[in-house]
Formats: structure tokens, C-alpha cells, sequence
């Protein structure tokens, strides 16, 4: 059980949305812990390390939009945290490789976008594998009273924990969210030339991304991202998914040989089947929410914006009180 004094604010979830939160309450001066059940903070910026790389198997890149996101990232790019990587994409479909995309310019860091949650989280009160079981009116944290909740997480899992002494909080929650399963794998040579990422339509998978383009060192690796309807059918065995995966792979990409490894990451709750015009979401209990999920354009900029927003609002709430 962790130590929570009854003053403190409890951020759940330390993903990019969470520690964006956590920055802006202890901007405002507020004690805050930062309660994470995985072993380190990142959430859905996720990267294996494999042959000494990062692999990022959950968000595979963000794009820009908003002036203070833009600050932040040129802020990672000076520290060589990040770096742009592409604005063009090839299109694919049932029938084959067709076309070009030009569009916003995507962004990536060299040792995975799981390193810019751990940059952001620098300096913060985070306490990584704890299992918070619920979260409850006055609010409290597995039966301990606190001054305030942050919610950082997607919808179903924050379903998972709010009591029903909570009924103003689980209103507004939304239980239906999309899965997906990311397959990546590493081919014994790059026999593909021109392909930073692929969009893929009426197929199995709905992007592919050459993982040393994104990376910048040229590995021959591919990571593979399932449509909703295929990682619906294969949540309880994910590697279950892997020989369609890479039969799709190989139909799209000219590699040769057998992959030298592959792995398959399931994530249940990966997209948010509805869309909200809200950036966040505070109640009368003194519990925000916030993440991806809290957006029209779901992206790793819009969890950023959210977890900011929803600090500042708890924050200004909480200094009138």
C-alpha cells in the first residue's frame, strides 16, 4: 500500500497525458504522486528494446499542431530527444502498393517516444508498479482520503476502477474502446528501398513502418499495426495474429527471408470508439480525466494537450476552494 497523505493529488496513469498533468499541479504548488501499475511510465509511447534499439510499439510517431506542444518539441530536438522524420507516406490497398501522401510532418526520437514521457516525468513524484484497485468518493485512493484524482488512462480501464459511490465520474466514461495488436519484426537485411511508412486500406493491417527510416540507423526491422476488427479476434492470443501480419507484410513490403525475430503487443483499449469536443472533463468530486480519449483527433499531441489542460483546470479549482 502506498503512503498518501490526505493533501495530496494522486495522478493515475503515467503516460504522456498523466505526467502532463502531474507538471501543471506541481507548477501550481500542489503535492502530487503520480501512481503508475506498469514498471515504468510511457503508457501507450511503448518500446521494446531489442539488438540494443527502441522499438516503438504503441503511438508510432506525433505530429504538431498546437504553438506549446511545437515549443516542447523543438525544446527535445535541441537535447537530440527527438527529431522530425517524415511528411510522406505511401498508400496501399487490397490490390497493392498505389500511391503517395504528403501531410503533416511526423516526429519521432531516437530512443523511442517512451524516452520523452520518462524526460517529462524528470523531477516528479512517480511511483511505478502500483496497482491502484479504487478509486472512491471524498476522493480516495484504495480507502485513503485525497485532496484530488486525476484519471490519466483510457476509458474502460478507469471504469475498471471508480466505485460506484461515483456516479457523476462513471457517466461520463465511455466502456467502448478499439483494440489493436503491433507486430514487429526484424528481416536478416533491408530489401526494400523509398518506404518511411505505409497507410494500408481493405487489408488486415492499417499502417506499416519502417522502423530504421523512423529510428534514423537503418535497421531492417518493420512494425505493423492490425486493424480493430482482426485485434478484436485475437486479444487472448496475440501471437496468434502474427502469420497473417507478416503474410500482409511481405505482400506489401519486398522483404526476403524468414524474419530473424518477431513479437506481437496487444493493446485492449487502444482507440476511443466515440470522440469528444471536450479537452478534459472535471466533477463535482474533485476527479479529472483526461488522455487521448478526451479528443477529436486522437494523437500523442492531444493526450499531451489534455493531461495540460486538466492539471491547469484542477489546479485553478482546487486554489479556490
Amino acid at each position: 500500500m502506498v503512503d498518501l497523505s490526505p493533501g495530496s493529488v494522486v495522478v493515475v496513469g503515467a503516460g504522456i497525458s498523466g505526467v502532463a498533468a502531474a507538471r501543471e499541479l506541481v507548477a501550481a504548488g500542489l503535492d502530487v504522486v503520480v501512481l503508475e501499475r506498469s514498471r515504468r511510465v510511457g503508457g501507450r509511447m511503448a518500446r521494446w528494446t531489442r539488438d540494443g534499439r527502441a522499438i516503438d510499439v504503441g503511438a508510432a510517431y506525433f505530429t504538431i499542431r498546437d504553438l506549446e506542444f511545437r515549443q516542447l518539441a523543438e525544446q527535445w530536438a535541441g537535447r537530440g530527444l527527438a527529431h522530425p522524420w517524415t511528411d510522406t507516406f505511401t498508400v496501399a490497398d487490397a490490390t497493392g502498393v498505389h500511391d503517395r501522401t504528403v501531410g503533416p510532418v511526423r516526429w519521432s526520437a531516437e530512443k523511442g517516444l517512451r524516452s520523452l514521457v520518462e524526460d517529462l516525468a524528470e523531477g516528479l513524484d512517480v511511483r511505478v508498479g502500483v496497482e491502484v484497485e479504487r478509486v472512491g468518493a471524498g476522493p480516495s485512493v484504495d480507502g485513503r482520503p485525497v485532496r484530488a484524482v486525476v484519471l490519466a488512462m483510457p476509458d474502460p480501464q478507469a471504469l475498471d476502477l471508480v466505485g460506484d459511490d461515483l456516479p457523476g465520474v462513471r457517466s461520463v466514461l465511455r466502456p467502448e474502446w478499439d483494440p489493436v495488436i503491433t507486430v514487429a519484426a526484424s528481416f536478416p537485411r533491408r530489401t526494400w528501398r523509398g518506404l518511411d511508412a505505409m497507410f494500408v486500406h481493405d487489408s488486415p493491417l492499417t499502417l506499416v513502418v519502417d522502423d530504421g527510416r523512423r529510428r534514423g540507423d537503418g535497421a531492417p526491422v518493420l512494425v505493423a499495426h492490425t486493424t480493430n476488427e482482426v485485434a478484436r479476434a485475437h486479444l487472448d492470443e496475440p501471437s496468434a495474429v502474427v502469420p497473417e501480419v507478416l503474410a500482409e507484410v511481405e505482400r506489401l513490403v519486398p522483404v526476403e527471408g524468414p524474419p530473424t525475430w518477431v513479437e506481437a503487443k496487444r493493446w485492449g483499449s487502444a482507440t476511443p470508439h466515440d470522440l469528444r469536443p471536450e479537452r478534459y472533463w472535471l466533477t463535482e468530486e474533485r476527479v479529472a480525466l483526461c488522455g487521448d480519449g478526451w479528443s477529436m483527433r486522437p494523437r500523442v499531441e492531444a493526450a499531451w494537450l489534455s493531461g495540460r489542460d486538466a492539471g491547469r483546470g484542477l489546479a485553478s479549482r482546487l486554489a479556490r476552494e
